[in-house]
């Protein structure tokens, strides 16, 4: 999309899980594509006189296909590009987002409060030890905190934290600099493992290029419960923290 001019927006179901703003294809159509980048989980498409934000929800997709394709029954939307391409978002559930703002995305109120991410250089132990300070809540919900880094889902959190040879349960505020050290450099390694591995595909998740991932053949403790740890022998557990589950060995993190 970089350079490509923006012909038509083309909106067929407001009703995502924010309103579709009414006024948007006049701010969009004709605009120069500057640059396509990403924050969290928001995809932003730097217009010039503003951003478009998407967001694909649990279900969403994006496609580029020829303007000339029929839309389907889900396609909500489409990008109409002047390479005689189109960028069409699908979305059964309607959780997906297509929003617009002519303030920089930082300031959103949707990203505004996002920490750094986790592949970052700006999230390293001292910051990590500095936004979980005096916390009571277990390290494993503060990993899945956008306030205190952005981007660590539960499958790499537990992942994460069993690399680190910390217990999910344990508070937050209690670990040490060093420890803290240790947990970041953990959650680094899952995921560039993870990346290398194309992610993990369930249910109906592939990578750009139609392929589905393979890190899920690499899981330590994630929906290993009751199998032997790899490392130790000892049978993985399973709780609920968050309303999430949490796999963890109680022979290797303590």
């Amino acid at each position: 999309m970089d350079g490509q001019r923006i012909d038509k927006v083309v909106v067929r179901d407001r009703r995502l899980r924010w309103p579709v703003p009414k006024n948007l294809e006049g701010q969009v159509n004709g605009a120069l594509i500057r640059h396509v980048d990403r924050r969290g989980k928001y995809l932003l498409i730097d217009c010039g006189a503003g951003w478009l934000i998407l967001h694909l929800g649990m279900s969403g997709r994006l496609r580029v296909v020829p303007k000339t394709t029929p839309p389907s029954k889900h396609d909500h939307f489409d990008i109409i590009l002047s390479s005689g391409m189109l960028v069409r978002f699908t979305d059964p559930r309607r959780f997906g987002a297509l929003l617009w703002t002519t303030q920089h995305p930082s300031l959103h109120p949707l990203m505004r409060h996002l920490a750094p991410e986790p592949l970052e250089a700006a999230f390293d132990a001292d910051w990590l030890h500095k936004r979980i300070r005096g916390r009571s809540m277990a390290i494993k919900l503060a990993l899945m905190n956008n306030e205190i880094v952005t981007g660590v889902g539960n499958i790499y959190a537990n992942e994460a934290l069993f690399r680190a040879r910390i217990n999910p349960r344990t508070k937050a505020g209690r670990l040490s600099m060093e420890r803290c050290g240790t947990l970041v450099a953990a959650i680094k390694e899952t995921l560039q493992c993870a990346i290398e591995a194309g992610g993990s595909s369930l249910r109906d998740f592939f990578g750009t290029d139609g392929q589905p991932g393979y890190f899920q053949q690499q899981y330590m403790v994630y929906a290993r419960e009751g199998k032997p740890c790899r490392i130790c022998g000892t049978p993985v557990r399973s709780i609920r923290l968050g309303q999430r589950s949490t796999f963890y060995c109680t022979g290797c993190q303590h």
